[in-house]
């Protein structure tokens, strides 16, 4: 369902804010004090026609009946909290019904607070305004959080808070690096280097994220990603190969604007493997980075050094090219000794276009 953007606000503390209540009388009541207070107000009789409009539009805060027909306020509460892009979203209720008990349930069931009719309008202005508050502050630590991670790790540390540790996941991680990039860095200057990087982190992450991806770790002109974590996505496998092929193609492009001004083209590396790894919050309390570790994470590392060697763009090993199902061709190169592994490792290159590099 298409989603529209909420109306633009005058002061920066006003909302729009749905008011669900099956009385037309105490919905107008409402909305003038709302108005009154700077707000935006918008209508719904009934909770099944508040989702429908929580589906169409964003809103701010929600003041919510009770006892109301086809769905009540119980209800809404429940699938408010099933919804990741609803659950975040600070309720009120306004209810007639003022047993302790009802009140219990609302706030168990994650309603910001609880006003009984007839309500005390100073009192409604400082629970709404206190709401909005919460809710101002909690978006702009999702944005800070988004500029320094991916949208799945900021949305894991906002629901679950920050803690280090991991837990095991089965996820396939790829490395993707420049080659000879310091050869290219020393025929430019430093905000050319930081130009061309820019540009190529902006195709990659394109790619990684279009297929589910997650870029935890940028390491000069490396990156690492984990396709599997922190959401779990069964066919990973085959999200980081198709993820890789698309780096690939977007370098090709890249690689022929590049030409078209005279300027320097790269080649680049991708190690991909896949297996169990330990995922989670590693550094201290005061200092820490969302990664994962573990011997899959060291073999993709190892893969994408090997690419040099061989002078294929991407390779993979055993357990990611089983997890491909055939639906991904591939041409063996061998078991491999890499370094670090007691091991030798079963190796496959994955086929690209014509300009393989």
């Amino acid at each position: 369902m298409k989603q529209h953007a909420k109306p633009q606000h005058g002061p920066k503390n006003s909302g729009y804010i749905l008011v669900v209540d099956d009385n037309r009388m105490n919905r107008l009541m409402l909305a003038r004090g709302l108005e009154k207070q700077g707000h935006q107000a918008a209508f719904a009789e009934n909770g099944r026609q508040a989702l429908e409009m929580l589906a169409e539009q964003d809103f701010d805060l929600i003041l919510l009946d009770i006892e109301m027909p086809e769905m009540n306020g119980y209800q809404v509460l429940d699938h408010l909290a099933a919804n990741v892009r609803w659950r975040d979203l600070p309720v009120i209720m306004i209810s007639a019904v003022d047993e302790i008990d009802s009140v219990v349930r609302c706030i168990e069931l994650g309603a910001e607070d609880y006003l009984t009719k007839p309500f005390n309008p100073v009192l409604l202005k400082a629970r709404v305004d206190a709401s909005l508050e919460k809710k101002r502050l909690r978006d702009e630590q999702r944005a800070l959080f988004c500029k320094f991670t991916s949208d799945e790790v900021a949305e894991e540390l906002l629901n679950s808070g920050f803690s280090l540790g991991g837990r095991l996941v089965e996820a396939t991680v790829l490395f993707s690096d420049i080659r000879s990039f310091t050869t290219i860095a020393e025929s430019k200057t430093p905000q050319e280097t930081i130009e061309l990087l820019n540009d190529y982190f902006s195709l990659m992450f394109e790619a990684i994220a279009s297929e589910g991806g997650v870029v935890n770790q940028m390491i000069g002109d490396g990156l690492m990603c984990i396709f599997g974590a922190p959401l779990p996505l069964i066919d990973h496998h085959q999200r980081a190969v198709r993820a890789a092929r698309q780096m690939i193609e977007l370098i090709r492009r890249f690689n022929q604007e590049q030409a078209r001004l005279n300027r320097v083209q790269i080649r680049i590396g991708i190690g991909i493997a896949s297996g169990a790894v330990v995922a989670g919050c590693v550094g201290t309390q005061h200092r820490a980075t969302y990664t994962c570790i573990g011997d899959t994470v060291n073999l993709a590392a190892r893969l994408e050094t090997h690419t040099k060697t061989v002078g294929q763009p991407i390779l993979i090993e055993e357990n990611t090219y089983l997890g491909l199902n055939g639906k991904i061709e591939v041409a063996p190169q061998g078991e491999v000794q890499l370094k670090g592994k007691t091991k030798a490792v079963k190796v496959f290159s994955v086929l690209v276009a014509d300009d393989r590099t």
